[in-house]
């Protein structure tokens, strides 16, 4: 038996066992679903000899797919100790584990596409997008800059109010944004946009948003996170030579949560695994899988356009279509390691209502736990005071517990209010999951605008950032005379800001500081093509005279600013060791697509209150679940749709 199947129960055998073809794994909660996921890739690679550049595996987020590689790596080298030394990996010195480690990640883990969708069809754009036929005739280089949401809104803002001049209250830059991003999802372009919104005024100016948006993106060699997945899904179905090319490059495609899958998602998938063909008649099997794990019970993201019912149509789409006892092409995990008998009980109960999901029932594999109490309170202060009462209780009766195991889950932010109150009275330590993202914080984005015009010197919403920052006597009239000359010209804005002679005409202190800038982007970009990323975080830091600011300021918000730009050295430093050959550019993709749940800090002994969304795939020993209230959680449009 291959090395990799020991220690699983039968169904994450038959799971990990199923050589080729389709296969849905429907994985409750707790019941293993990660250890089925990376010991099939390992079992690929270590028993059927697959080439891991073949693999293409997706996770829901980069914390996850960094874990994923991390588990392979040791599963991989446990292996490679067996064979190599003939003795367990845990009787090897640190220092052999150590080499047998790098040694598997240099002839495995390098080559696998494992991440986010996000994530591994940017990389994809990297190879091909030069070869992207626009509806319009825009283009892009493979040097594209991603750009975040505020990046985004900044950018339609600026299309609203001056571009367009009309007036945000009644036209909201906010809530065009959010169509826009609607009508990428549908795969739609501004006409589709325009019909869909109702035709008329606001229709046509909808419309007009979109396709100026469009323009301003590809004028900034840019996309959004939307145009990840929309551009990758156009080309390959454009453009038969490439999707024929990554049709035959991955043959074994493995999807984590598969349930919160949108539509664009699931074409790219189909595109890959299909080669463009039917997948109900598809049966080209040989020395390929699809490989998807989920569960339409825990489908919750439905407000971001998730559609469960992808999951639920995949045995018609790629399986035999066969009920659950006679189907090969599904398997159910139902042994759940995680919660106790009682917890269990109750949450069969209660799934058990959902109208449309895959029959399962978890069976637990530990005791029977102590009862789950149910508290009526008067209001939400009441109901903050009796959860730090309890709180309080357990930590005093358990010295093992710590404040750091205990979690808070409601369904909306705004309910934390309380909650917050009550841990401040009590002198108890806690933290907000879901406040500012890191790489959402001033400094850092200043940081990161520097590096991404290194890299893509065409994005004007970048260079318009840090042209005056720190302040170096570039004033607000200079910026939109510069511009101007910009769009006049036709050209990107860093063209007419590295012209020294048309620069040293404006004279003045501008002139000094624009010419200093443009020496400093330019000894940058020379460094660059051999630099590390850390080495080049902490070249702006230093050599723009923003860190010197932040000390010449000298308060304590000035000290936090710069404790986090040390952090940020320190994720560049952490993103080397991950990624050897990782450029500036790869740097900046994945500090671009860091999400919430790639930055939760759980290791901290503080309290932990957070939406139940943000707490998707953590655990911990203690949780009060908050605001039980009919309307309110469950909300309305569940009640609606069962």
């Amino acid at each position: 038996m291959s090395a990799f199947l020991a220690g699983l129960n039968d169904a994450q055998r038959r799971a990990v066992d199923h050589h080729t073809g389709p296969l849905l794994v429907v994985a409750g909660a707790g019941s293993g679903k990660t250890r089925a996921l990376t010991h099939r890739i390992a079992h690929l690679i270590g028993h059927h000899g697959v080439d891991p550049a073949h693999l293409l595996a997706v996770t829901f987020t980069n914390k996850a797919a960094r874990e994923m590689k991390e588990r392979l790596e040791v599963l991989l080298a446990q292996k490679l100790a067996q064979s190599q030394f003939g003795q367990p990996w845990s009787t090897l010195p640190a220092v052999e584990q150590r080499q047998l480690r790098s040694r598997i990640y240099r002839e495995v883990i390098k080559d696998l596409w494992i991440g986010t969708f996000h994530a591994l069809f940017a990389r994809l754009l990297r190879f091909d997008i030069d070869k992207f036929k626009d509806p319009e005739g825009l283009t892009w280089t493979r040097q594209f800059s991603i750009y975040d949401e505020n990046d985004a809104q900044s950018l339609v803002k600026e299309i609203v109010t001056k571009e367009l001049q009309l007036d945000p209250k009644r036209f909201e830059p906010k809530k065009v944004r959010w169509a826009i991003s609607n009508a990428k999802n549908q795969g739609w372009m501004p006409e589709q946009l325009e019909a869909d919104a109702g035709g008329g005024q606001r229709g046509r100016l909808m419309a007009d948003t979109y396709r100026r948006y469009r323009r301003a993106l590809a004028a900034n060699n840019a996309l959004d996170f939307d145009d990840l997945l929309l551009l990758p899904v156009q080309l390959l179905r454009q453009n038969e030579q490439i999707r024929n090319y990554w049709h035959r490059r991955f043959r074994h495609v493995l999807v984590d949560e598969y349930q919160d899958t949108n539509r664009t998602q699931y074409d790219l998938i189909k595109l890959l695994v299909t080669d463009g063909r039917d997948p109900d008649t598809y049966d080209d099997w040989e020395g390929r899988s699809v490989f998807v794990v989920g569960d339409a019970d825990q489908s919750i993201y439905s407000f971001r356009a998730a559609d469960f019912t992808i999951l639920m149509g995949f045995q018609d789409d790629f399986g035999d279509g066969a009920p659950d006892l006679a189907t090969k092409t599904m398997v159910k995990l139902e042994e759940n390691y995680r919660s106790t008998a009682t917890i269990l009980e109750a949450a069969n109960a209660l799934i058990a209502h959902n109208s449309e999901r895959i029959d399962k029932v978890l069976r637990p594999t530990r005791g029977e736990g102590e009862l789950i109490s149910l508290t009526r309170c008067d209001d939400e202060i009441a109901e903050a005071e009796a959860v730090v009462h309890r709180m309080r209780m357990l930590e005093a009766a358990h010295p093992e517990l710590r404040w750091g195991d205990m979690a808070v889950l409601y369904r909306t932010n705004a309910q934390s209010r309380a909650m917050e109150e009550a841990l401040v009275r009590w002198g108890i330590p806690y933290i907000v999951v879901g406040g500012l993202r890191f790489y959402d914080r001033r400094e850092i984005k200043d940081v990161l605008a520097y590096l991404k015009l290194l890299v893509n010197p065409a994005d004007t919403v970048s260079l318009l950032r840090v042209l005056n920052v720190p302040k170096r006597g570039i004033g607000k009239t200079t910026i939109e005379r510069l511009t101007d000359a910009s769009n006049q010209l036709g050209v990107p804005l860093w063209e007419v800001v590295s012209d020294a002679e048309a620069v040293r005409s404006l004279g003045g202190r501008s002139a000094k500081g624009l010419l200093q800038f443009c020496e400093l982007i330019n000894d940058l970009q020379r460094r660059s093509q051999e630099a590390p990323p850390s080495e080049l975080v902490q070249r702006v830091m230093e050599q723009s005279g923003y860190v010197a600011e932040l000390i010449a300021d000298g308060t304590d918000e000035a000290e936090d600013r710069r404790r986090n730009l040390n952090e940020l050295v320190n994720a560049a430093l952490q993103y080397q060791e991950e990624n050897e050959e990782g450029s500036l550019e790869d740097f900046l993709a994945s500090a671009a697509l860091a999400s919430d749940a790639d930055s939760k800090d759980t290791e901290q002994d503080r309290v932990t209150l957070m939406t139940l969304h943000a707490s998707k795939g953590l655990e911990f020993p203690v949780v009060f679940l908050v605001g039980l209230e009919q309307g309110l959680f469950p909300s309305y449009r569940s009640l609606e749709d069962p």
